[in-house]
């Protein structure tokens, strides 16, 4: 891939964290939207959250990756003609999509190990408990689990609307260029 090509698009592997990202994020929050609704008595009452947790901390793994390679690889030029306004408003979203990613799953782990429990995921190996590191931590940090995984969508659903407001009515390469 020449450079000029590397500026102006993402490249495959970019491509594949974004909707590899986008598939886990949305699956996970109508996992833990029915996850809460189960009562003791439900077979997956202590199944769902397991499973929940282990694609959370892998989630976690591909966030930090992708953070990695795109400090790594050049920065795909923002489209010329967007306004300045729209590359500051694009720029801050995905910085704001990574800050509620990683507040997500910070709250998440703080849930899953305040009782000093580490976290299984899927029998491959464990994420180890740092305990309880404050008063009521489980209870905290659910509320901000909640409540940043309520953003996170809201947020993820003007980023596609925003996609497709540039493909469908502006016409430009924005959306094409993720796919």
């Amino acid at each position: 891939m020449n450079t000029k090509q590397s500026q102006q698009a993402y490249p495959t592997v970019a491509k594949l964290m974004h909707w590899l990202t986008a598939v886990v994020v949305f699956a996970l929050f109508g996992v833990g939207l029915w996850m809460v609704e189960l009562d003791y008595y439900s077979s997956w009452y202590r199944t769902a959250p397991t499973y929940h947790k282990s694609v959370g901390i892998l989630l976690a793994l591909l966030i930090v990756l992708r953070m990695v390679y795109k400090y790594l690889k050049p920065a795909v030029q923002p489209i010329e003609s967007h306004s300045k306004i729209v590359k500051i408003s694009a720029k801050a979203t995905h910085f704001i999509l990574y800050v509620l990613l990683l507040t997500l799953f910070t709250s998440g782990y703080l849930i899953s190990t305040a009782d000093g429990r580490g976290i299984e995921v899927f029998d491959w190996f464990v994420i180890p408990s740092l305990g309880e590191l404050f008063s009521n931590q489980e209870d905290i940090a659910g509320t901000v689990h909640e409540y940043v995984a309520y953003s996170l969508i809201g947020l993820v659903v003007l980023h596609a609307a925003a996609a497709i407001k540039h493909h469908v009515i502006d016409k430009d390469e924005t959306l094409k260029r993720m796919l």
